[in-house]
């Protein structure tokens, strides 16, 4: 996964010159009513040099180097120490070499070596620190941001798969369908072709969509459905009722379906135990319930891929805004789903 955060090289570049612009505030202003400042002599201002190279040879180098593979403590103090050596040699380049050819002055009048060390373990803290927290600041903010862009990546793959499950099952049945209608000659062939082309373009479009209106999911099963009469050769065994309310109303596609295809492939087809199918939604809420007897030469396991795949999606659109409720009482099956939107 190609993957690009928000916080880009100008935006880090933003937080640098914000943190220049606030540690020279706070360095040189005095007194900000009266435009008072402090007035650096020459070796503050090698200090000011040494100190920024120190902040971004440990920025650049030594911290990237540090966080290459898996964190170590080991790893972190040799970098300080690696930090410590550059800033104690770069200020001996600068205060004890240059300024005396340059000035005829030198900051430490014959220092011992162990003298100049610890005296300056205190003045190289300040850039590795300043130099540490920043770093680590980006970082973790670049870290989180791609924790999340993965989360997400990885959702919306897990619904391309589970949609690519339901997908060839809805298929599958409707071809079965065909098949026999086909297989028998009946004239009623040519509008289950027809039935299918609309399937089809659902599939194949609106599946493919983040949300779509809830008018095409309710097309949809009402294609199904009369693909189901078509096969039976025969009408009433479904009563279908939907009150929308709005037609602004957006799900993500195949929430609403897997029931009714449940409930088709588990239901008696009898006019006189018709499956009964109920749809009530508006802008806040969905309610959806269907209720059928249970077919007695239907006795695989209730529920399955089509279920399954249901209830993992609701939990990826509708987490804590959805119940699904399913009852089974040997006889009559009943699925009830309640959507806030």
């Amino acid at each position: 996964m190609q993957y690009k955060g928000t916080l880009s090289r100008k935006k880090e570049g933003m937080i640098h010159g914000i943190f220049w612009i606030l540690t020279a505030y706070f360095t040189f202003v005095k007194n900000p009513m009266y435009a008072q400042f402090s007035k650096p002599d020459l070796f503050y201002m090698t200090y000011v040099v040494v100190f920024i190279a120190t902040f971004y040879f440990h920025y650049l180098i030594v911290m990237k180097q540090v966080f290459k593979s898996v964190f170590q403590w080991k790893r972190l103090l040799a970098g300080i120490c690696v930090s410590y050596l550059f800033f104690t040699g770069m200020r001996w380049l600068i205060e004890q070499v240059i300024t005396e050819i340059l000035f005829n002055r030198i900051n430490y009048t014959q220092p011992s070596f162990l003298n100049y060390l610890f005296d300056n373990l205190q003045y190289s803290s300040m850039p590795i620190i300043f130099s540490s927290f920043l770093w680590w600041g980006i970082y973790f903010i670049r870290l989180l941001e791609y924790n999340k862009a993965i989360l997400e990546e990885n959702k919306n793959t897990e619904i391309k798969f589970l949609k690519a499950q339901i997908n060839p099952h809805f298929v599958f049945n409707t071809l079965n369908n065909i098949y026999s209608m086909v297989y028998f000659q009946s004239d009623k062939s040519l509008p289950a072709i027809e039935k299918l082309s609309q399937v089809m373009r659902f599939t194949t479009y609106e599946s493919q969509k983040e949300k779509i209106n809830l008018s095409d999911e309710i097309n949809y099963i009402k294609a199904y459905i009369e693909l189901e009469q078509l096969r039976h050769q025969e009408t009433g065994f479904i009563n279908f009722i939907s009150e929308v309310d709005s037609e602004y109303i957006e799900i993500p596609p195949y929430v609403l379906s897997p029931l009714v295809e449940n409930a088709l492939k588990h239901g008696t087809t009898s006019s006189e135990n018709p499956i009964d199918i109920r749809l009530t939604a508006n802008k806040q809420q969905i309610t959806f319930k269907i209720a059928n007897e249970i077919g007695t030469q239907k006795k695989d396991k209730l529920g399955g891929i089509g279920l399954d795949n249901l209830k993992r999606r609701l939990e990826i659109h509708y987490p804590n805004e959805h119940q699904l409720h399913l009852t089974n009482d040997q006889k009559y099956f009943t699925a009830e789903l309640l959507i806030n939107l």
